[in-house]
């Protein structure tokens, strides 16, 4: 029994503090999640997201402006982590690209995030919903999809960061006014 509270100790000792309290994700990337690389957040990443969002619990509008550079910061390390940086958007014909994220990667990716803030607590104003989509190219647009959080007035908004590099601030816009935009490559 020493000799296991002493092994434990010596661990403890060894191993960064860091890990102890690191959170991993499975980042999606190569479109339609076709890689999934491990990224694990930083605690210096963790204390900027947490201080970011602390200073944001005025109103549901400062929760928001606080969670597009929280996602940003997320995207930033997993484009570190991967090695390959996202360029906006996506390119027709360039799937299984490493790095490179369609809608469904970056929504995804958004969503889980999204959701580890929530479970952190650090959501004061906002909940997270399940993701959406738009677009049927019937309609004429590409099928399209976002990150969904819902303020405590019941108002949905979209989360999409796949307009922009990994990295960038996403878009987070009403739900409503999202689903009626696509046309023509707009936002």
């Amino acid at each position: 029994m020493i000799k296991l509270l002493c092994a434990g100790v010596l661990v403890s000792l060894i191993l960064p503090l860091e890990m102890a309290s690191a959170q991993t994700f499975r980042v999606c990337h190569g479109y339609d999640c076709y890689y999934r690389t491990k990224v694990t957040l930083s605690s210096k990443d963790e204390s900027r997201i947490r201080n970011l969002l602390q200073k944001a619990t005025r109103s549901a509008n400062d929760e928001r402006k606080a969670l597009r550079m929280a996602v940003a910061i997320f995207e930033e390390r997993s484009t570190a982590i991967i090695s390959v940086r996202d360029k906006p958007k996506m390119q027709f014909g360039k799937a299984r690209i490493k790095g490179q994220m369609d809608c469904v990667d970056e929504s995804i990716n958004t969503d889980n995030f999204l959701r580890y803030l929530e479970t952190r607590g650090w959501l004061k104003h906002h909940t997270v919903s399940k993701r959406m989509t738009r677009g049927s190219f019937i309609d004429g647009r590409y099928p399209h999809w976002t990150a969904v959080i819902k303020d405590m007035s019941g108002q949905s908004w979209a989360v999409d960061s796949w307009y922009e590099a990994g990295g960038g601030m996403p878009d987070i816009m009403p739900l409503q006014e999202w689903k009626r935009r696509g046309y023509g490559g707009e936002r």
